[in-house]
């Protein structure tokens, strides 16, 4: 991949992250006014969240390499 599809690729990614912060949000919210949480749910959004995250690192550590000083 070159740099402007690994760009592309990382906005989609923090698109993404974005939106399962408000999935997450939604679902406490909703858990906080009937007094039940689906705590399955709840995991999988945020073990997908944590996916996210470490894929968007390894992205942009291609994008900008760390300096090896």
């Amino acid at each position: 991949m070159n740099e402007q599809e690994l760009r592309k690729r990382l906005a989609l990614l923090r698109s993404e992250h974005r939106d399962l912060d408000v999935a997450i949000a939604a679902l406490t919210e909703a858990g906080d006014q009937n007094g039940f949480t689906d705590q399955l749910q709840m995991a999988r959004l945020k073990k997908r969240k944590l996916a996210l995250k470490d894929r968007i690192a390894y992205i942009e550590r291609m994008i900008d390499p760390p300096d090896l000083a």
